[in-house]
């Protein structure tokens, strides 16, 4: 039952509690979640999920152009910089977009947003081009649900969630994602998040 309404209710929530500068969001297009977090956090860029893209085209490509399609679309996203992956999709869009115009067309309305990894340091780009993160900690939480068909309620089931949770925070506590270490790193998102919230520094 996603809807802006309810995602609205998720940023307020997290708003309250602290979370009050936000450089960046990453999604995998839920229905509502844009709208509710750019109301939230105005000045965040957004970032739409490369893999939940590439993943959403798959099934509408022809068996027969399936590999060259992909490998072809990996050449926008695996560009060197921005532009240099404007002109990728460009190419691409000239050689498939007769075959599959609505996936070409679908690309182009969302470029904006999946290329906004490119403003921010390269060496995190793995971390924040796709939502697998968040991914792999949902799978976590199905995969204790799944074989719990007894939950008496949503108490209890909210009880293992809140329990898993403790435990992949403790598990991740101590690391750091690949990148974010990096002093240049540092320094430069710092730069950013002063330039996009300089109320909040000091």
């Amino acid at each position: 039952q996603e809807s802006s309404n309810g995602w609205r209710e998720v940023l307020k929530d997290l708003y309250s509690r602290g979370a009050k500068e936000v450089l960046l969001g990453v999604f995998d297009g839920l229905p509502g979640l844009d709208e509710a977090f750019r109301e939230t956090y105005p000045k965040a860029d957004v970032q739409h999920c490369i893999v939940h893209k590439v993943r959403s085209t798959f099934p509408k490509i022809r068996v027969e152009h399936k590999t060259d399609v992909i490998n072809d679309l990996k050449t926008i996203y695996n560009a060197i910089d921005h532009d240099m992956a404007l002109a990728a999709f460009d190419t691409v869009k000239d050689k498939w977009g007769k075959l599959y115009p609505k996936e070409m067309k679908s690309w182009e309305n969302q470029l904006s947003t999946l290329l906004t990894f490119y403003k921010y340091p390269k060496e995190i780009k793995n971390a924040i081009y796709t939502s697998n993160a968040i991914e792999r900690m949902n799978k976590e939480f199905r995969k204790r649900l799944k074989p719990m068909n007894s939950l008496t309620n949503m108490d209890a089931a909210e009880k293992v969630v809140y329990m898993q949770s403790i435990e992949y925070n403790d598990r991740y506590a101590e690391r750091i994602t690949p990148g974010f270490g990096m002093t240049e790193v540092k320094k430069e998102l710092a730069e950013m998040f002063e330039e996009r919230y300089p109320q909040a520094i000091g």
